[in-house]
């Protein structure tokens, strides 16, 4: 149990930094550029955003800390956590090219190859442990909301 917490702790840390970090390409536009664009009916205020990113980045670790905590050595751990792994680096790239490059078009293309590797994730999880897998939907589900909003986005500009 203890080494569960702590690969939970080490998780959510790790996840929460890559937010953190992610958010200075968005701090950087997203009271310039990002407020003269036109945005669908359905786009939240600004204000939503980083609650909802916390709360997803926090289920995202506790998530892989429980993958990890079954084992580092075993095959099926090491691939579900590789493809975590992934997914949270497109994760943070989109941030650094939609706002920071502000290039909507670019990050349709990078949030469609998360959604892949984030349908790949929670396929792994689900063999490693389904309460991991499952923390994961909530983030799939904003993820596809985002991408729709980034698509209409793009095409209303």
């Amino acid at each position: 149990m203890k080494n569960k917490i702590t690969y939970i702790a080490i998780s959510v840390s790790v996840c929460l930094l890559i937010g953190f970090l992610s958010g200075f390409a968005t701090q950087s536009s997203v009271t310039d550029w990002y407020v003269t664009l036109n945005k669908p009916s359905f786009n939240p205020p600004n204000a939503i955003f980083a609650p909802v990113w916390t709360i997803l980045y926090v289920m995202m670790g506790v998530s892989a800390g429980l993958v990890w905590s079954k084992g580092f050595h075993h095959i099926w751990v090491k691939t579900a956590l590789y493809h975590f792994g992934f997914q949270l680096l497109f994760n943070a790239l989109w941030s650094i090219v939609f706002f920071g490059f502000k290039n909507p078009l670019w990050g349709l293309g990078i949030i469609i190859i998360l959604l892949i590797l984030l349908v790949l994730t929670i396929k792994w999880f689900k063999v490693v442990n389904k309460t991991a897998a499952y923390l994961l939907i909530p983030y799939l589900l904003w993820v596809c909301f985002a991408t729709v909003l980034n698509y209409k986005i793009w095409e209303l500009n």
